[in-house]
C-alpha cells in the first residue's frame, strides 16, 4: 500500500458540482448556471476570433513567457514587464508563490470563509494555517495584524472576498500594510477588481511595483473578461518576487489560446464595461426582490451575491431539481446561505421564481 502523508490524507477534494449538461439530461429540463461567478455575456467576440486564428498554431508550444501578453498589459496597467508573473488561472498564481516562498511548517494567516484554495493549498503543502473570522462578513484586519507571528510568512487577503462579495478599504487597508513586518509577504487577491466600487477600492499597483517589496497583487481573466474555461490569471509585484516565481513557475503553464485571447480581450475594454453594467443591474435586481421575500444578503462588490435562505442545502437542492444551479454554502461554514451569481436578465429573473416558488 501506498504511503500518503497524514496532511494530504486529510485533504477534502474541490466540488466543483454537477455539469449543466448533465444536470439537463438527467432532470429533462432546461436548465441555467448561476453557481461559479462567470460572465453570463461570455468573452468578446474579438477574443473569440482570437482563439479560431490561434486553433491553426496549437500543434506548436505557447510562447514560455507570455511575451506579446506581456507587453500587452504592461502597457495597459502601467507596469514593467517585469512585474508580471503568469499563470494557468490564479489558482497557479497561488500556488506559485506558496511553493516559491514557504516551506512544510511555515505559517499562512487568511480570513474564513473565503477563497477555498488558501486552505487547500496551505494543507497540502503541509503548512501551518491560522484562519481568522470574518467580522460582520468582512476581513477583520486588525485582528488578522495580530495573528502574524514570527512563524508567519505569508498573508492572504480576498478583496473583495469570495464567497461574500465583501471588500476592505484604502484607510483600513493602509493601516494594515503598515503593521505587517516586511519580510511577510502580503497577497491581495483582486480577482473581482473590476466589479469594485474603484471610488472607494484601494489601489495597490503602484505600492506593489514600488513602495512595498512584500506585496502582491493577484488578478484574472476568468470573471470580467469572460475567459474562465482557458484559465489565465497573473499577478503585479515586485522584479524580485517575479523572478523568483518565475524560476519556480513551470514553462508553456499559460497555454496558446489563452494568451492570444486576453491579448484580443484587453482591446475590448466596451465589453469590460458593459460586463460590469449588467453585474449591477443584476444585483440591484437580486436585492430588491430579497428585501420583498423578507430575505437577508451580504450587499456585494462582486458579481454574485451572498444570500440567507434558512437552509442552505435544501435551497440548494431543490433549486437543483427546478434546473437552477447555485452554489450551496456549508462547505464555506455558512449553512444557512447560497450564493448566486448575476446571469442575463431572463436568467435572474428565472431564479427568483423559482426561490419564491421554493420557499413558499
Amino acid at each position: 500500500m501506498v504511503k500518503v502523508a497524514e496532511h494530504i490524507k486529510k485533504l477534502v477534494p474541490y466540488n466543483p458540482g454537477k455539469p449543466i449538461e448533465e444536470l439537463e439530461r438527467e432532470k429533462g429540463i432546461k436548465a441555467i448556471k448561476l453557481a461559479s461567478n462567470e460572465n453570463p455575456l461570455g468573452p468578446s467576440p474579438k477574443a473569440v476570433e482570437a482563439i479560431r486564428r490561434a486553433a491553426e498554431k496549437v500543434h506548436r508550444y505557447p510562447e514560455g513567457g507570455c511575451y506579446y501578453l506581456r507587453k500587452k498589459l504592461s502597457a495597459f496597467l502601467g507596469v514593467g514587464e517585469e512585474n508580471l508573473v503568469f499563470g494557468n488561472g490564479s489558482n497557479e498564481i497561488i500556488e506559485i508563490l506558496m511553493r516559491t516562498f514557504l516551506a512544510p511548517g511555515d505559517e499562512v494567516v487568511y480570513a474564513w470563509p473565503a477563497f477555498v484554495v488558501y486552505k487547500l493549498i496551505s494543507q497540502a503543502m503541509g503548512l501551518s494555517a491560522r484562519e481568522i473570522p470574518l467580522k460582520d462578513m468582512r476581513h477583520d484586519l486588525e485582528a488578522m495584524a495580530d495573528a502574524v507571528t514570527d512563524r508567519t510568512k505569508m498573508v492572504f487577503v480576498a478583496n473583495p472576498n469570495n464567497p461574500t462579495g465583501t471588500a476592505v478599504y484604502t484607510d483600513e487597508v493602509e493601516r494594515f500594510l503598515e503593521r505587517i513586518p516586511d519580510d511577510v509577504i502580503v497577497v491581495f487577491d483582486e480577482a473581482y477588481y473590476e466589479f469594485a466600487d474603484q471610488k472607494r477600492f484601494p489601489q495597490l499597483k503602484d505600492r506593489a511595483v514600488e513602495g512595498y517589496k512584500n506585496l502582491v497583487l493577484m488578478r484574472t481573466f476568468s470573471k470580467a473578461y469572460g475567459l474562465a474555461g482557458l484559465r489565465m490569471g497573473y499577478c503585479i509585484t515586485s522584479p524580485e518576487i517575479a523572478d523568483y516565481m518565475n524560476r519556480v513557475r513551470q514553462p508553456f503553464n499559460v497555454n496558446l489560446l489563452a494568451q492570444e485571447a486576453a491579448i484580443a480581450a484587453l482591446e475590448d475594454q466596451e465589453h469590460v464595461k458593459k460586463t460590469v453594467e449588467l453585474a449591477n443591474e443584476g444585483k440591484a435586481y437580486f436585492y430588491s426582490e430579497f428585501e420583498k421575500m423578507g430575505l437577508e444578503y451580504v450587499p456585494s462588490e462582486t458579481n454574485f451575491v451572498l444570500v440567507k435562505v434558512g437552509d442552505g442545502r435544501r435551497v440548494f437542492e431543490g433549486l437543483l431539481d427546478r434546473g437552477v444551479i447555485v452554489r450551496s454554502m456549508e462547505g464555506y461554514s455558512l449553512p444557512e446561505y447560497i450564493r448566486v451569481n448575476v446571469g442575463l436578465v431572463e436568467e435572474n429573473e428565472r431564479f427568483i421564481k423559482e426561490l419564491k416558488a421554493l420557499l413558499s
